[in-house]
């Protein structure tokens, strides 16, 4: 790393960023052929402001890719971080005549397109309308005003004469919500368009798949981790990547829906809903070291689990949308794994423990020790013998307590019934507690008061 480099990257890390030294496992240009659209460049320059080795390729991808379309600012945020960070690359630079031509087209192609909106709306021509908000939209879309694109977007609803238009708009307002990282809002338009849909349309095995993905990147965000996992594992592989790659693509499913169900799940919850899901499977077939993975953790080899998935940390580390949470998803990776290691016995030394999982790291005392002060590990260390005792519940205690509290329950419904038949054996009957506001509850002093002013 040279000292302009060094300096660029120093003050992303002062600014909160997160830097990734290592060099990752994919190749940048097979990674971004995965995706179309806007998140092409998102991607690229995310990765130009995180990874230290792919920093200035990253940079200038990014730059090609917003000069290929019209966001003039996205252009200007793409070359102002090369030149910070590669000042000598001729793509530093900005092209003040590409930038001018750029913001004479946009500004003519949006009053075009406004004016024949406005001419349809003259017309009452309904289905004109939609397809001029609609294509007013995509133009605001383009030029990187998501503001007003939403808002095009959803000038469209009064229009829509169909379901299938109900859900492209949802699918439009979806997309961009997703750009803007409004989480709430991508569920609730998925809810109110996308998953409107007929289960008759032929589409609706590509419409579902692509709601669940969008719920997924959405329920990810806002950390509601198992809700996304199950979301990517119910996403199909039989549907054609181009119906989703705008958002994501059949790698990210596998991925995401890995992480988020070892942090989520337990071994039989991964072997059902994974490991003997044929679907999901296929999407594992791209990420095979995912699926190695979820094989390790479900047979108990929980360290080689954790070993595969720290081999990959920079990769995941440089993705727009897992980068916030691999920390925690692999800090609760790392915790289900210790406890599912010492469910089976009865006391494991701690020196044991360290091999398995810290090998000649820090020691793994510390580890158990915040994990059994935050409730997460139902265990005693012993620091003489320097080993670890886990604290199981006396399965057979519960099963009596268990047994006397239905025995007690039973006994008293028993009673009941029988007071109840000797009830009515004597033609007995029990009236109900009486209803208030009636004249019987009247207090006793206000009837005495009105007895005495009669007489």
């Amino acid at each position: 790393m040279d000292g302009q480099t060094l300096v660029f990257f120093t003050a992303i890390e002062d600014q909160g960023g997160v830097i990734v030294k290592e060099t990752p496992k994919f190749d940048l240009d097979l990674y971004i052929q995965n995706y179309k659209g806007r998140t092409r460049f998102e991607r690229l320059f995310h990765i130009g402001r995180s990874s230290v080795p792919l920093c200035v390729d990253a940079l200038k991808a990014a730059v090609q890719e917003a000069k290929a379309g019209s966001d003039i600012l996205r252009y200007q945020m793409a070359v102002n971080s090369l030149l910070q960070a590669a000042p000598n690359e001729p793509e530093a630079f900005l092209d003040r005549a590409w930038m001018g031509a750029k913001e004479k087209e946009n500004r003519d192609t949006t009053t075009h397109l406004q004016a024949e909106l406005q001419g349809y709306k003259n017309n009452l021509i309904k289905e004109s309308i939609r397809m001029g908000n609609e294509d007013l939209g995509k133009h605001f879309e383009a030029i990187g005003d998501v503001e007003a694109a939403m808002d095009s977007f959803w000038k469209m609803r009064p229009d829509v004469s169909s379901t299938e238009q109900l859900v492209d708009i949802g699918k439009l307002l979806v997309r961009v919500a997703i750009e803007r990282h409004d989480w709430k809002s991508v569920s609730n338009h998925l809810s109110k368009h996308v998953n409107t849909a007929n289960d008759s349309d032929p589409k609706a095995k590509a419409l579902k798949t692509y709601s669940k993905i969008a719920n997924g990147i959405a329920a990810l965000g806002q950390e509601r981790y198992k809700e996304a996992a199950f979301s990517f594992v119910e996403a199909s592989s039989d549907v054609p990547p181009e119906v989703y790659n705008q958002i994501a693509s059949p790698n990210d499913v596998a991925i995401y829906g890995g992480l988020l169900a070892l942090a989520t799940m337990d071994r039989h919850e991964l072997q059902a809903f994974l490991l003997d899901n044929d679907s999901f499977r296929e999407f594992l077939q791209r990420e095979p070291h995912i699926r190695r993975a979820i094989t390790q953790f479900v047979n108990g080899r929980y360290a080689a689990c954790i070993e595969i998935l720290e081999s990959y940390r920079p990769d995941y580390l440089l993705d727009i949308y897992l980068q916030k949470h691999v920390s925690k998803l692999y800090a609760d990776i790392r915790t289900k794994s210790i406890v599912q290691y010492l469910k089976p016995f009865s006391c494991v030394r701690l020196d044991t423990m360290q091999r398995a999982f810290n090998g000649p790291g820090p020691s793994i005392e510390d580890e158990l020790f915040t994990m059994i002060k935050d409730g997460k590990l139902n265990a005693r260390i012993d620091a003489i013998s320097k080993s670890i005792t886990p604290i199981s519940t006396d399965s057979r205690q519960q099963m009596q307590s268990y047994a006397l509290q239905t025995f007690e329950n039973y006994e008293k419904q028993a009673l009941d019934r029988i007071r109840r038949m000797n009830i009515m054996a004597a033609d007995l009957e029990v009236k109900g507690s009486r209803k208030t506001g009636g004249m019987n509850d009247i207090p006793l002093s206000m009837a005495m008061d009105d007895t005495a002013s009669l007489a």
